[in-house]
Parts: structure tokens; sequence; C-alpha cells
């Protein structure tokens, strides 16, 4: 922690000096903003997850996470960042380093440093963690629940690309870090399948193409990613595997007055954790056939469809509707209660009385289906937000 804040005070002396130098045509904005969440939450889920919407956090049986009715409250979205342009003679030299305070993996739950984005590009060239090329952030409907659609690509990873084609329509390929998980199923208990070890010898390949328009865009996007896994247990049985998962997802912009329409559909096999709201990319399958290997893996099928549209009413006032889902074939080795499908939708009005101060509330719901056992849940909330931005740049003319 103490390391994290010397990096920022070193950042803002940084900017503080640069609006100071003689290179005038170099600039550096730190920008940000302080953002209060609170409200009702009519059922339950998982209390690591107790202020966003997320269908896969639902219960996968009755009062799994307690009792019903819960009032949530937090700061955790609140966002500072830093942006850097600066010209050279291979073209534009661009920075980002961005964290927030919402904690996720070990530190699901908690109000802590987490990272976003700490990337550089020069010219056709970048690297670093940022927005997969496999996603299209631009999907992302204007509503204050964090989490966001289940059923778009979301991926913030680390990455090596390429981008031949720059502007409103352009191309980007690039090298991504792998990863993926893997759900044991009806099998998690058993010793066999506990020195199952991932590998991933290659990185993931990704790739977007859009086409910018006056009425907006359309993008195509695919990716491609290789899969093993080692037994390294010596005994009767070899299961080791690996898998090639894919997917390509399609999404669109479109401009309609005052109005703009957010459309995406995905499908591909395991991609689940390129996915907002998905769970294992990898599944067990029964091959009982085989004495050696009387389970294997096989990477999951998901579909993913986002539909909103944002509403500016005036200068002041706007309103975000929409649905999206998130359906998984499910392997016939994984358990009764395994997350088969879940929805998503919400609907706010907000407001912005002045400039960097927006607040509203919002009516956010969310459902799950399990896949064999016939257990459904959901969840409805009502959240209120208040959010105060701040920008400043310095450098420049």
């Amino acid at each position: 922690m103490r390391t994290l804040l010397l990096g920022i005070a070193g950042l803002l002396c940084s900017a503080m000096a640069m609006s100071q130098d003689d290179n005038q045509s170099s600039t550096m904005d730190v920008y940000g903003f302080a953002m209060l969440d609170m409200g009702y939450q009519s059922k339950q889920n998982d209390p690591d997850w107790f202020d966003v919407v997320r269908p896969t956090k639902l219960p996968s049986f009755k009062d799994e996470f307690g009792a019903d009715e819960n009032w949530f409250s937090g700061v955790r979205q609140s966002r500072l960042g830093v942006k850097t342009s600066t010209p050279t003679g291979l073209g534009d030299l661009k920075t980002i380093f961005e964290f927030e305070l919402f904690g996720t993996g070990v530190d699901a739950g908690q109000t802590t440093f987490r990272l976003r984005h700490a990337y550089g590009e020069l010219g056709h060239f970048g690297a670093g963690q940022t927005w997969s090329p496999f996603m299209d952030i631009d999907v992302f409907p204007n509503s204050i629940e964090y989490w966001g659609p289940n059923g778009m690509v979301f991926f913030r990873n680390v990455q090596l690309r390429w981008m031949p084609i720059q502007g409103d329509t352009r191309l980007t390929f690039a090298l991504e870090r792998p990863g993926a998980s893997a759900d044991q199923g009806n099998y998690s208990d058993r010793i066999e399948l506990q020195n199952i070890s991932p590998h991933f010898p290659y990185p993931d390949v990704s790739g977007e193409f859009r086409l910018g328009r006056d009425w907006g865009y359309v993008e195509i996007a695919g990716i491609v990613r290789y899969i093993e896994w080692e037994d390294r247990l010596a005994d009767q049985f070899n299961l080791s595997g690996d898998e090639v998962g894919w997917g390509v997802n399609l999404s669109s912009n479109l401009k309609l007055g005052n109005s703009t329409l957010r459309l995406q559909a995905v499908y591909g096999e395991g991609i689940q954790n390129y996915m907002n709201d998905a769970p294992a990319d990898v599944g067990i399958r029964n091959n009982f056939s085989n004495p050696t290997r009387p389970i294997v893996g096989e990477v999951l099928p998901v579909l993913g469809i986002v539909a909103f549209i944002d509403i500016n009413w005036n200068d002041h006032m706007s309103t975000s509707l929409g649905y999206s889902m998130v359906d998984i074939d499910n392997s016939d080795g994984q358990a009764d209660d395994a997350f088969k499908h879940g929805d998503y939708a919400l609907v706010n009005l907000l407001f912005t009385p002045v400039k960097n101060f927006m607040w509203g509330p919002e009516v956010q719901y969310g459902r799950r289906e399990n896949f064999r056992d016939g257990f459904t849940s959901d969840d409805l909330r009502v959240q209120f937000s208040f959010k105060y931005s701040f920008s400043r740049t310095f450098g420049g003319g």
C-alpha cells in the first residue's frame, strides 16, 4: 500500500512539473471520481458481491446466503487515473495508468486498490494491460450498477497488440495472456483430480475489425486459445488433456436521434473467462468406456446477448434501459446445481444538474437457473448513486 501511495504522489508531482515543461506539446491528464452506491436488495446473493448484480453469484439452493432483504452501500467504484500523450518521430506516445477501489479475486468484497489499466502505445503498437480486442467497451450502457451486463464480453488483459488501421474504422490484433478455469463437477472431491495442473504454452490470439460511420459502427471480433491440463498423479488413470477454445463477437452502436442502441451477440467454446459474468471454461464429460480415462475435460459452449438503449432526454437527464443474458451448454459431468442460464436487466433515470456531478436511481434485476435440478433464484434491487468527477490537464498549448 505504501509503495502504491508513493507512486501516486510521484505521478502527481510529475504532472505539476509537466505544467512548467518547455515541451508544450506533451500533455498529462489526471482524472477520476468519487462515487457512493447505496440501495435495497429484496433477495440475497454471495456477500462478497453485495453491491453488484451477478446471476452467477445468486443462490444455487434455497437460502444459500441467509436471509432475504439487505441494505448495501459503498464507495468501491471510486477511481483515479493518469493519461499522457507525447509527440515523437514515430507517432504519439500514449500511456494510461488507472485503478479503482473494487476488490476482486482474493480481495472480493473489499474496498481496496485494484489495477484497471497499465498500458502504453506508440504508433501502431501497444503493450500492457487494457481492454482485450475481443471485447467492445462501447456496448456498456450508461448505468450505475458496477458489474454490467452479464452477456457482455468484458476483460482487461495483459497483451501485445498491433493496430495497422486506427481511427473510427480500425483493425487490431493481439497476443494475450492465457488462462482458464475448470469445473470438476460431480468429481470435485476425488483425489485423482487434486493433482491436475493447468498448462498454457501459447498466448491467446485475438482480433477485431470495426467499421465506423456517421450512424454508428459495426464490429466483429474473434479469439482462439489453447487450453491444456496435466495429470501429475502417478496412478492407473491418465487424465491429461487439451482443448481449443474459440469465440466470435458481433457488436454495434446505432445512433437514433437523441438515443444510442447498444447491441452485442457472442458465441464460442471455452471463452467464459472473457465474459462479464460466466462460470468455468472447461467442464467434465463422462467417458466410462475408457478405463484409463473415465472422465475427460471439454470446453463449454456459451452464448451471450446484450441489448440496451441509452436515451438523452436533455442535457441534464438520461435513461438507460435494457436486457442481457448468458446461456451455458453444460457437460454431463457437471453437478445438478451448476450454473446454466442467467438474466440481467435494468432501467434508470440519471441527473446531471451541473458539470461533473451525477446522481440518480436505478432498478436492477438478476435471475439464475441451475443445470439439472430445476432450481432458480432471482434478485430485485433499487440503487442510488452519487458521482463527483474531476479532471485536470497539464502541458499542451
